[in-house]
C-alpha cells in the first residue's frame, strides 16, 4: 500500500504544480487571476532568478527527488541508510508550502486587494503530508523488512 500511494505522488505532484494555489487581484471590480507554481516560477525567473533556483528546489526538485528516493527503498534497490537524507529532503519540500503560506497571510494583512486561497495549495499541501507521513512508514517498516531476510 506504501508503495502505491507513493507512486501515486508521481502523479499527483505534477498535477498540484499546474493547479491554482490562489486567486489574487488588485481590486474587487475586476477579475481574480489564478496562480499555480509554474506561473508563479515562471514570474520569478524573469524578475529574480535566484528566488526561482530556490522556489524550483523547493517546489519541484526536492518532492520529486524524495519520492523517487523513496520508491527505491520501499523496491529495495537503495539501502534504508538512504531515508534519513530523504527525510531532509522532505523538509525543504515542506519548506515551500510554508513560504507561500506566509505570502497569502502578508498579503491579506496588507489590505491591498484581494486573495483567496484556490484547491491547487491544499493538494500541494496534502502531497507533501502524504510524502512525510510515508517517508516515516517506510522507515518504520524497515527494521521488520531488515529481520525477514
Amino acid at each position: 500500500m506504501l508503495r502505491a500511494l507513493n507512486l501515486s505522488l508521481l502523479i499527483l505532484y505534477p498535477i498540484a504544480w499546474a493547479a491554482p494555489l490562489m486567486r489574487a487581484g488588485v481590486l474587487p471590480l475586476f477579475g481574480l487571476t489564478e496562480i499555480s507554481v509554474f506561473s508563479g516560477v515562471r514570474a520569478l525567473w524573469a524578475s529574480d532568478i535566484f528566488l526561482a533556483l530556490v522556489v524550483t528546489v523547493f517546489a519541484f526538485i526536492a518532492p520529486y527527488l524524495k519520492t523517487l528516493g523513496l520508491a527505491l527503498v520501499q523496491f529495495n534497490l537503495l539501502g534504508p541508510r538512504a531515508l534519513p537524507a530523504l527525510a531532509v529532503v522532505g523538509k525543504l519540500a515542506m519548506a515551500d508550502v510554508f513560504l507561500i503560506a506566509l505570502y497569502i497571510t502578508l498579503a491579506k494583512g496588507i489590505g491591498f486587494g484581494r486573495i483567496e486561497v484556490a484547491w491547487g495549495l491544499y493538494l500541494f499541501t496534502g502531497c507533501i503530508l502524504m510524502s512525510l507521513w510515508i517517508a516515516r512508514k517506510t522507515q518504520q517498516n524497515q527494521p521488520a523488512q531488515e529481520a525477514a531476510t
